[in-house]
Order: C-alpha cells, then structure tokens, then sequence
C-alpha cells in the first residue's frame, strides 16, 4: 500500500471539507480530524487555513505554468504551440476540476497577500500565453482586429466555466473535450482571408 504524507492527507481533506461545506464553514479541527493527523502535524506543514486553500490552487498552477513554460520553449511555429497550450490548460483544469471550483469559489477569502500572490502568477501565465498569441499573429495565423487582452479573456472564460457543467461521467472525455474547446477558439481567431 502507497503511503502519503501528511501534507498531502491534509490537502487532500481540507479539500472534499471545502468542496462538500465551503471554505468558511470549515475549521481547522475538521481537517486534521477527517485527515486523521494532529493540529501540530498540520501546522507543520500549513501555517493556516489560508495556507491550506492556497496550496489547493498552488499545485494545479505550478503544473500548468511548468507545462506551458515547456511548450513555449519548444521550436515549432506559434499555432501549433497555441494549439498545445490551449489542449493542455483544458486538460489539466478538467484533472484539477474539484481544487479550481473550490478556489474560484473562495479566492476572495484569501488574505491579502496571498490574493496579490495568485494575481501576479496568473498574470505571469497569461502573459506567457499572450506571448504566443502574439507570435501566431506576427506570423499570419491569428487575426489582429480584436486585442490581444480580450482574445485572452475569451478563451480562459471557457475554462474558469468548465467545472459549472463538465462532468467525468459524461458522454465527452477530457480529451475530446480539450480538442473540441481548442478548435473552436482557434478559429475563432484564424487570420481572416484578405478581400
């Protein structure tokens, strides 16, 4: 049998209290009690609830900001890596489903710091994105006649929707989903024909 660590049994817990009850109706006790560790194990690991709730959202935009910095540093043309960022942003927010319903449910319960935190990560993620959008653009992919900042927009407001109606158990898989959600916004923001 796999062993986990603390840290984990408690993220793991903290998450189905704050998924099943809310963020603010969960205390600290009912984590450590549903992970079955003590308040000074937890505290070992987590100085707070708040650190708790961050590092629900921590793992899934590390992992998406490691994959998209791998595929932006690959050399192949703009719209093949739009297309690769685009599939795995989708993909991994559908595996991480329940830790972004949670955080986009409670991130404004965050503590200051924590909030200017995540902005300035999910700016730098964006910008990274922009960045190929940009380069696709440059290159006659993507048409120019709508800003950069709204085409951005538009596409990451499909995948903040996707835990309001995506389901595991429906009839589409992540991957179907992915690939069906990536080539309607591209193109949608295909280089139009001149004339």
């Amino acid at each position: 049998m796999k062993q986990t660590s603390v840290a984990d049994d408690v993220l793991r817990a903290a998450l189905g209290l704050f998924a099943a009850q809310g963020y603010a109706n969960t205390s600290v006790q009912q984590v450590v009690d549903a992970a079955g560790v003590t308040k000074g194990a937890m505290y070992h690991y987590f100085q707070s609830k708040d650190d708790l709730l961050f590092a629900v959202y921590d793992r899934m935009l590390t992992l998406q900001t490691d994959h998209l910095e791998a595929i932006a540093a690959r050399d192949e043309p703009a719209d093949v890596l739009l297309r690769a960022a685009c599939v795995d942003v989708i993909e991994t927010s559908i595996d991480f489903l329940l830790e972004g319903t949670v955080f986009f449910r409670s991130v404004h319960m965050l503590s200051q710091p924590r909030q200017q935190e995540v902005t300035r990560r999910r700016r730098a993620y964006h910008d990274t994105f922009a960045a190929l959008l940009e380069k696709g653009q440059a290159d006659g992919h993507f048409r120019t006649d709508v800003p950069r900042g709204v085409i951005v927009a538009h596409f990451f407001s499909d995948v903040h929707y996707l835990p309001t109606w995506f389901s595991p158990d429906g009839p589409e898989t992540k991957e179907q989903v992915a690939a069906q959600l990536t080539d309607l916004f591209l193109a949608g923001i295909a280089a139009r024909p001149e004339g």
